[in-house]
């Protein structure tokens, strides 16, 4: 006989909900919004500042760098660890009640980088027409020292941003949004709204690509009933755009590199 899941009494989803949100995006989402203020209200054109993405911090000290890089990764990581747990508690099967298990890792690696150059291609063009007009900040999505860790390390910063965002803003937000009665429209206008917001400190381009972003991910995940795929392409996103980054940057005309 299969396990009877226990929904949680309102109070106490709204309650979590609210918690889980204050420990990961929602923290930055908040902290994005004051760092865009600070952004416009300073002199100056928003495409002279730059947001950077995955940056040093120890710089000349490469050892005690790479200490602090895993310690934020691991960190970032873990609010999905409680997300995890509470599923768990609910009696959902934790990770597994959102889609993501090991059960069709195939299905979810090709329908991921086919999602991902779709949106990648589309947002980084996006981005170079935003930032021409001077509503977006100067993105840098890396600016590590050249050291052996470096690659390693932008790949393990893309798949705990996937993993956090898209395990918190769709797969856990949508299944507790739901469980408190919103209705579908009303549930994926917040996620998608969380996701723009907690990107606005790149500029406007960041928040509406991301929320665009966002529609198309939820849409996805109800229509896949899955969240594997989601994190497959936002981790293959964000490699290249690293990745691309660290190689391209001052070699090419087209890429917009801090003044």
């Amino acid at each position: 006989m299969p396990r009877e899941e226990k929904t949680p009494a309102t109070r106490v989803l709204r309650q979590e909900t609210l918690l889980v949100l204050a420990l990961s995006v929602g923290a930055s989402a908040l902290s994005a919004v004051i760092s865009f203020t600070g952004s416009v209200t300073a002199p100056g054109d928003l495409q002279d500042r730059a947001a950077t993405l995955n940056g040093s911090q120890a710089p000349g000290r490469p050892w005690l760098d790479l200490a602090w890089q895993l310690f934020g990764i691991a960190t970032a990581l873990v609010p999905v660890a409680l997300v995890a747990h509470l599923l768990l508690r609910e009696g959902a099967g934790g990770l597994r009640a959102l889609g993501l298990d090991r059960r069709r890792p195939g299905s979810d690696l090709g329908r991921g980088a086919l999602v991902a150059a779709a949106i990648g291609g589309s947002g980084l063009l996006f981005y170079l027409a935003v930032w021409a007009t001077g509503a977006n900040l100067t993105v840098v999505p890396e600016s590590l020292p050249d050291v052996w860790w470096k690659f390693p390390v932008l790949i393990a910063s893309a798949v705990q941003n996937s993993l956090l965002e898209e395990v918190v803003v769709v797969g856990y937000l949508l299944r507790r949004l739901g469980q408190l009665g919103w209705t579908p429209a009303a549930a994926l206008l917040a996620s998608s709204a969380l996701r723009g917001t907690y990107h606005l400190y790149q500029g406007i381009g960041g928040f509406v690509g991301n929320l665009v972003m966002g529609v198309v991910f939820v849409f996805l995940y109800r229509r896949w009933g899955r969240i594997g795929p989601l994190v497959a392409a936002h981790a293959l996103i964000d490699i290249v755009a690293f990745g691309g980054y660290a190689l391209l940057a001052g070699e090419v005309d087209w890429l917009p590199t801090p003044p």
